[in-house]
């Protein structure tokens, strides 16, 4: 009987070694390759670095930017939003002026450092947008928890996880607070005196304390304050323009919550096991749509199955449609070898025209991926969560599809059923912890006799 049990100890400590060992390396790779991807490439001049003019007749908005890394999607989606309406100077600011990361490795230079705001205004922005800032380091982020407590009489609007900033400042104490649906956990154990709400895509403490839930939802978020500072007809206007196809949020953002379920195992195992992944270039230019650059990085990246590479024609600053200054990582000098090369924007192929050049005379094989300039009249979404479904397969984009908390239904997905790769390489580490385990067993149990066995066959003789 102990010789079984120590034979049954054996596969199972084989098993959770080689199969825990190689999903927690490959998954906490596949996080900090989001999460935490730094710039180690060196940082061009700044000098000279464009601004957007400042008009002090308009009212101004700051989209706030971490020491760490910032969500991508929840610092665009807010930025391009209010510079669409062309009634906001809108700033992307920090508590420095160094060059800023986005998650999946998107990087970007402030407009103004939080100090050099205040002083540019002579008082607190009209509204301060919070979008998600890792707090891994409590120091580095406290600068950014200061100013917004210096600010707190102004409008203050989270995105998505935003709120868990808004909420380390203690201003959320006592009020109703959105967030992405996969924090719930965290967040009402963290600050149990804030009152979440998971059944809205947005909610409002009167009308300077706005949050969101998860990502999309900061699109109805931004589009309630355009509405209520600029007037209804102005919120309708943008979201057309971007062909937003859920726009009905803004006047019911009521919605069922959404839990963990099955496709979240999918996103796991895709961190864990997906080894091979592939690796998408994106083309940054001037001039190219700030939600259609940050949707790349934030659908392809976070699915655990990409690695986006931020690429342009020089290794100088860029500047996007709306004024934002970007940073690629790679030149079409130096590029590492590419699965595939996407040119975001639905204007790509009209902005991007020397960057097309450039890439044909190159000699380069790989066809230019337009995902939204080739289907212009349609949300950017869409058309990228439909790729990522071909790319990968279906469990995968329906996980992105949560994760984006984008509840449209007017786009189909197709492709493979599962992601067979990654459970691929599952089975064949969970083959190897099990040859191990046999190699254990005949080495060292079955061809010895224990102790206990050992004094039993002497008695019996």
């Amino acid at each position: 009987m102990l010789k079984f049990l120590l034979r049954v100890g054996v596969y199972l400590s084989m098993i959770a070694v080689f199969v825990g060992g190689v999903a927690a390396f490959g998954y906490l790779g596949s996080q900090k390759a989001f999460w935490g991807s730094v710039r180690k490439e060196p940082v061009p001049s700044l000098q000279g670095m464009q601004k957007p003019e400042h008009d002090p007749n308009k009212p101004t908005v700051a989209v706030l930017l971490g020491n760490e890394n910032t969500e991508g999607l929840d610092f665009t989606i807010p930025y391009q939003m209010f510079s669409m309406t062309g009634a906001y100077n809108v700033y992307a600011v920090a508590a420095d002026n160094q060059v800023k990361t986005l998650t999946g490795g998107l990087d970007v230079v402030p407009h103004y450092s939080f100090q050099e705001l205040d002083e540019l205004l002579g008082r607190s922005a009209d509204i301060i947008a919070i979008p998600f800032m890792t707090m891994g380091d409590p120091k580095k982020y406290e600068p950014v928890r200061e100013w917004i407590l210096k600010h707190k009489e102004t409008t203050l609007l989270s995105i998505c996880a935003g709120s868990d900033n808004l909420a380390a400042t203690g201003l959320l104490n006592g009020k109703i607070a959105a967030s992405h649906w996969q924090t719930k956990w965290i967040l009402t154990k963290k600050y149990p005196e804030v009152n979440w709400q998971w059944d809205q895509r947005y909610v409002t403490n009167g009308d300077k304390m706005i949050s969101s839930a998860g990502i999309s939802s900061g699109i109805d978020a931004v589009l309630y304050v355009i509405s209520q500072k600029l007037g209804e007809p102005m919120a309708a206007k943008v979201a057309k323009e971007m062909n937003y196809p859920s726009y009905h949020f803004l006047q019911n953002p009521k919605i069922e919550p959404f839990y963990l379920d099955y496709r979240y195992a999918t996103y796991v195992l895709n961190n864990a096991f997906q080894w091979n992944k592939t690796k998408a270039g994106v083309l940054l230019y001037d001039g190219v749509g700030e939600m259609a650059v940050a949707s790349v990085f934030d659908i392809y990246s976070d699915s655990g199955t990409t690695r986006v590479l931020s690429v342009s024609r020089t290794d100088q600053p860029l500047v996007t449609k709306h004024g934002l200054n970007v940073i690629a990582r790679h030149t079409m000098s130096n590029l590492p070898k590419l699965d595939k090369m996407i040119v975001p924007g639905t204007e790509a192929k009209l902005r991007a025209t020397e960057e097309i050049k450039s890439w044909n005379e190159r000699g380069n094989a790989m066809e230019l991926q337009f995902v939204h300039a080739d289907s212009p009249n349609r949300f950017l979404f869409e058309v990228q969560l439909e790729d990522l479904a071909k790319q990968e397969d279906l469990l995968t984009a329906k996980h992105a599809v949560k994760r984006l908390e984008f509840r449209a239904d007017d786009f189909r997905l197709e492709g493979n059923p599962f992601p067979i790769e990654t459970y691929g390489a599952l089975l064949l580490t969970l083959a190897v912890a099990v040859l191990a385990a046999v190699y254990m067993d005949r080495r060292f149990i079955l061809k010895r006799k224990l102790p206990c066995c050992a004094h039993r066959s002497k008695t019996l003789s």
